[in-house]
C-alpha cells in the first residue's frame, strides 16, 4: 500500500498565462497539502520562495522548456540565475533534435555543463518520452546517469502524450534506483498517480495535486 500521494507530488503551474495570484494559490495548496515541491515558472521562483517560507518544499523551476533547443550556455546561464533566485531543483529539458539523432554525447555534454553550474542543486531531465522508442530511452537513461542527472523526466505535459505506465516501468527498469523516476503529462486523478507510482516513479509532476490527494482520502477512509 502506498502512503499518501502528497510527498512525491510536484504541485505545478506552467502556463504562459501563470499570474501572480494564481501562483500565491499554487503556494498555499502547498503548503496545505504537504507536497514535496512546487514547479513554477523561472520568472515566479523569487515570489514562490517567499511564498512557501519556512517550510521544507522543494522549489523546481524549467530550463529549455518545453522544446529544449536553446544553447547549451543558455541553458547554463538559465539554470544558475534560477539557483540564484532559490531554486531548489531544475527541471531541464533535453535538446530533442539531437537526442532523436541519437547524438546522446553532445546531449550529455549539455546536461554536464549544467549539472556542474548548479551543484548540488539536482537536475531533472525532461526527456519527452513521446518522441523516444525504447532503444532510445534505455540509451537516454545511461547517458543520463553518467551526465551525473538526479531523476529522468517523462513529459513536459505539452506534447502529444503525457505519462504512461509503460514509459515508467521502462525508465524505472533502465534507472535500477541509480536516478529517479519523474512521471508528468496528463496525470489528474489517485488511480493513474497510484498506478504510476507502483510502476516505479519515484515524483509525480501534476497541477491536479489536491484533487488526487482527497481523492486518495476518499479511497483510504478519511474523508466521507
Amino acid at each position: 500500500m502506498i502512503d499518501s500521494p502528497s510527498r512525491y507530488i510536484d504541485h505545478t503551474l506552467l502556463s504562459p498565462l501563470s499570474t501572480i495570484a494564481a501562483i500565491e494559490l499554487l503556494c498555499e495548496e502547498a503548503v496545505e497539502f504537504g507536497f514535496k515541491g512546487i514547479c513554477v515558472p523561472p520568472c515566479h521562483v523569487r515570489s514562490a520562495v517567499a511564498r512557501v517560507y519556512g517550510s521544507d518544499i522543494e522549489i523546481a523551476t524549467v530550463i529549455g522548456f518545453p522544446l529544449g533547443f536553446e544553447t547549451a550556455a543558455v541553458k547554463v546561464f538559465a539554470s544558475s540565475e534560477a539557483v540564484s533566485l532559490g531554486a531548489t531543483e531544475i527541471d531541464l529539458v533535453i535538446n530533442q533534435g539531437l537526442a532523436a539523432d541519437g547524438q546522446l554525447v553532445a546531449v550529455g555534454q549539455e546536461i554536464s555543463q549544467v549539472v556542474r553550474a548548479v551543484t548540488p542543486v539536482p537536475v531533472k531531465v525532461i526527456i519527452e518520452c513521446c518522441h523516444l522508442n525504447d532503444k532510445r530511452k534505455r540509451d537516454v537513461v545511461e547517458m543520463l546517469v553518467d551526465a551525473g542527472a538526479a531523476m529522468v523526466k517523462t513529459s513536459t505535459g505539452t506534447a502529444v502524450s503525457g505519462a504512461t505506465l509503460a514509459d515508467v516501468e521502462l525508465l524505472a527498469s533502465c534507472a535500477r534506483g541509480r536516478i529517479g523516476v519523474k512521471a508528468a503529462g496528463g496525470i489528474r486523478d489517485w488511480d493513474f498517480c497510484r498506478q504510476l507510482l507502483e510502476a516505479g516513479a519515484t515524483r509525480i509532476g501534476t497541477s491536479a495535486g489536491p484533487e488526487i490527494v482527497r481523492q486518495w482520502q476518499v479511497a483510504e477512509g478519511f474523508e466521507a
